[in-house]
């Protein structure tokens, strides 16, 4: 059945009020009052509209304000994403860069535990020239760009890096260079450049990507551990970090993009998922302060309940304060890690919860449990929580791990693993998979709710204390790099009435 709208006549609102704006396309007005507007049809009397009419008349409207906000507020940026949290298969998730003017593609690890974004320079040594994860290993050469430019000893922007210890200063050569070490025992030196982004900005139905924006990264010019193995090499590392030199932080201060980023990291199949800068915004979402003046995203973590009973575990244990290194939320990290001294309380009552169903057994150090089925339901519920209120529930699935069976029972082990005099707790993809999570910088918070990151996300280019301007996005199913999409729709709310009354009169 169609739908149809009959025009009538002229309709007259009589608005009453103090002050009121009255926002006619791009025009204010401001009025005393009482005042009376008339409102001219569109359509001649008695002319019947079909919806679909109505509807075409909109969809032209629509593109030309999403422009006109677009040039006032920082866009929504879509990085595609590919990878898996399975330290099985892949063990990490990345994304794609376009770096240089002309732009070529560059495959980074994506990384929430370090700051700096860098990709292999065309004379580095020990870096990989291939890659088991299928994609092709490029090399960046600052003299084949024709916007790429050192950054020298004097450049603001080589202070700081400086801030953070991993950058200093070449007086040999008036170079920028850095230093960059890793948890894992990895590492990587080079120098700073300055060149162009591209970003693929999501406008309407589709992304884009006229948008660019000039930031400044690391050109590795040698590394060592295990990002000179072949087997997941990609290009560089993509530090989403909050320090100055984060691209994040570069793109907030230009206005390109929003003090905020979030992603949503699929946790089974082919994996894949969502990265955007910007918010997405979620009802059941729950956040809880960032622990400030720290280099990492530490949280507050107070206790740790398993099947709703709380653990014995002092709460200082996961403390940020002297020589403990606090909880931290890292992409970068494939399993989660708790703290010696919480990591024992929580085997056991894991352990104890499921005594009668299992056989538990030790295997390579990790404490595992021969089950009969091949899905980890009988196992129970665990809750982290956090200052303000938050809690970070997990399945099974979001601290097991799945191993290969024995004698037709089903192995599962606790992937959380014990770190051992260093007073930290890290939660990494184990854990963040199948999840939102929205760092909020600019509200110093980070926040989360249980998702199926293969679903569509609301998004907004604001930070929590700024302008709300809000989107939908829909995520296609396929999760390659290449056919990631968002369609956003963009609804703006213009109210600001006072002692308003309105009636309507048909005549």
């Amino acid at each position: 059945m169609q739908a149809y709208f009959l025009a009538g006549n002229p309709v007259i609102l009589i608005i009453t009020g103090a002050i009121v704006a009255l926002l006619l396309q791009t025009e204010f007005v401001v009025c005393g009052f009482p005042t009376i507007l008339t409102l001219e049809r569109g359509f001649a009397v008695n002319h019947v509209v079909e919806l679909s009419e109505l509807k075409d008349r909109d969809s032209v409207r629509h593109p030309r304000i999403l422009q006109q906000q677009q040039a006032s507020v920082g866009s929504v940026v879509d990085f595609p994403v590919q990878g898996t949290y399975d330290p099985f298969r892949v063990g990490l998730y990345f994304t794609r860069v376009q770096l240089g003017s002309p732009p070529k593609e560059y495959f980074v690890q994506i990384d929430t535990g370090s700051d700096v974004l860098w990709v292999s320079c065309a004379s580095c040594e020990g870096c990989p020239r291939s890659s088991g994860l299928q994609i092709p290993i490029q090399f960046y050469d600052p003299s084949s760009s024709s916007t790429a430019s050192l950054i020298r000893c004097s450049d603001q922007r080589c202070s700081l890096g400086s801030q953070s210890l991993d950058s200093s200063c070449s007086k040999s050569n008036d170079q920028c260079i850095y230093t960059f070490q890793y948890g894992d025992g990895s590492g990587t030196s080079g120098f700073y450049v300055s060149d162009q982004i591209q970003l693929d900005t999501i406008v309407g139905d589709s992304t884009s990507s006229n948008a660019s924006a000039s930031v400044v990264f690391g050109c590795s010019l040698s590394q060592t551990g295990d990002l000179t193995k072949s087997d997941r090499a990609v290009d560089g590392i993509f530090g989403f970090g909050q320090q100055g030199l984060s691209v994040i932080a570069q793109l907030s201060s230009q206005g390109v993009a929003p003090d905020a980023f979030s992603h949503c990291l699929v946790g089974n199949g082919a994996g894949g998922g969502i990265l955007v800068l910007g918010q997405i915004i979620e009802p059941s979402m729950v956040y809880t302060p960032l622990i400030p003046s720290q280099p990492h995203y530490n949280l507050n973590l107070l206790s740790i309940s398993v099947n709703g009973q709380t653990l014995s575990i002092d709460p200082s244990m996961f403390g940020t304060s002297g020589s403990r290194g606090g909880t931290i939320i890292d992409s970068g990290t494939t399993l989660a890690y708790l703290a010696e001294e919480a990591y024992d309380p929580f085997v056991d009552a894991i352990t104890l919860s499921v005594s009668q169903s299992v056989r538990p057994l030790v295997s390579k150090d990790s404490q595992c449990y021969l089950v009969a089925s091949s899905t980890p339901d009988i196992f129970p519920t665990v809750s982290l929580n956090f200052a303000g209120g938050a809690s970070m529930i997990l399945r099974p699935q979001d601290y097991l791990l799945q191993q290969n069976s024995v004698g037709g029972a089903a192995l599962w082990c606790i992937g959380f693993q014990k770190i051992r005099g260093q007073g930290i707790t890290i939660l990494g993809d184990l854990v963040l998979k199948d999840k939102i999570v929205v760092y909020d910088l600019g509200g110093q918070r980070i926040g989360w709710a249980n998702y199926d990151c293969t679903s569509s996300v609301n998004v907004s280019t604001s930070s929590s204390g700024g302008r709300s301007e809000y989107v939908a996005g829909q995520f296609n199913d396929s999760t390659s790099l290449q056919d990631t999409r968002y369609s956003l729709i963009l609804t703006v709310f213009v109210a600001f009435v006072l002692q308003l009354s309105v009636i309507v009169a048909f005549s």
